[in-house]
């Protein structure tokens, strides 16, 4: 499976919650993770997400364009995820004994 950046897994954490357009995106990840994506950046991250079958862009409401995460956008960030928890788990155990 494709490798996902983090800008990415932030898109997806916050798609994994619900549907949501470009600035409800914005202000979810700025509030879970304390990161502004700038418009660039979001829709940079919205298209490459986009061609590869992660997420799919759903019919416009009042002129707004809702993302919704697919099958493989949930696997991948399932994967990313465990990887993630995998390197903290043991980062931690390791400055844990360098604590010693």
């Amino acid at each position: 499976m494709k490798q996902i950046s983090d800008r990415a897994a932030l898109v997806l954490t916050s798609l994994a919650g619900g549907d949501k357009h470009a600035y409800a995106l914005t202000k979810d990840v700025q509030e879970f993770a304390s990161v502004t994506l700038g418009p660039g950046t979001l829709y940079a991250a919205l298209t490459r997400l986009q061609r590869d079958g992660l997420i799919e862009r759903l019919e416009a409401e009042d002129r707004r364009c809702p993302y919704r995460i697919t099958q493989a956008g949930r696997e991948a960030l399932a994967q990313r995820l465990a990887e993630s928890s995998r390197l903290a788990s043991l980062g931690l155990q390791r400055m844990a004994l360098g604590d010693r």
